[in-house]
């Protein structure tokens, strides 16, 4: 059993003719501690499935299992837990609280969770031991990217998943954060599925899940992923 079973699931808005799926019995597997790169085109389904992984989206039909829990029978309080305290989420842009500090913004999420890391520690591992102070608005993008994965790592979450993560940095920025989550996937065994419409990504991953009209249509393992350093775009 993998430990993230993504099988034969349906999104579907509307009824009739008028129905829209946006998964159409979509399935994916991920091992535990890889880095996923999930690829495909605006509109392919990715960020849907991402969003239902994810705990805030159900699927119309089949089955999501993380580590053995079934998030498709799963209810509402219990998919609020999961929220909580099993998936740290990175997105495009960054949801910092501007009145707290990078620090307080990271303890925001560390206090709620039993096995969380400490926030001081987490800031320092990802390069902003001298910003601790700082509010967002005196951070660079790239800071502030820095500020909400560890907020995400800071909660020592079973799955962590990034939704075009680099979307709204520049380039070498960009790539210093897919440094820090590929380091993350490697030293600290967190499961990573990282959402991207940039094939030149594809290379970076433990395992390549392509996306096309809500279908998967290919899965690639990579027993030798490419160093970020090495990947142009």
């Amino acid at each position: 059993m993998a430990f993230l079973e993504f099988h034969d699931v349906v999104r579907q808005y509307g009824e009739g003719e008028s129905a829209v799926k946006a998964l159409d019995h979509a399935t994916f597997d991920i091992e535990k501690g890889e880095l996923a790169v999930i690829l495909g085109a605006s509109g392919a389904g990715k960020s849907t499935a991402l969003n239902i992984l994810g705990g805030m989206d159900r699927a119309t039909s089949g089955s999501v299992v993380l580590d053995g829990r079934a998030l498709t029978a799963a209810s509402e309080s219990e998919l609020t837990d999961y929220r909580r305290f099993d998936v740290g989420f990175v997105f495009q842009f960054y949801n910092l609280v501007p009145n707290l500090t990078a620090l307080e913004n990271v303890e925001l999420a560390s206090q709620i969770c039993p096995d969380a890391l400490d926030a001081r520690e987490t800031l320092e591992k990802v390069g902003l031991g001298e910003r601790l102070g700082n509010f967002p608005a005196q951070l660079s993008g790239g800071e502030q990217q820095r500020v909400s994965i560890a907020r995400a790592l800071a909660k020592n979450p079973k799955l962590l998943l990034c939704d075009e993560p680099t979307g709204a940095l520049d380039y070498n920025t960009g790539k210093q954060i897919l440094q820090l989550l590929q380091d993350s996937c490697r030293n600290n065994g967190i499961t990573v599925a990282l959402v991207t419409h940039n094939s030149a990504l594809a290379p970076m991953g433990d395992r390549l899940i392509r996306f096309r009209s809500g279908k998967v249509t290919e899965i690639c393992v990579n027993e030798h992923p490419t160093p970020i350093a090495d990947i142009e775009w």
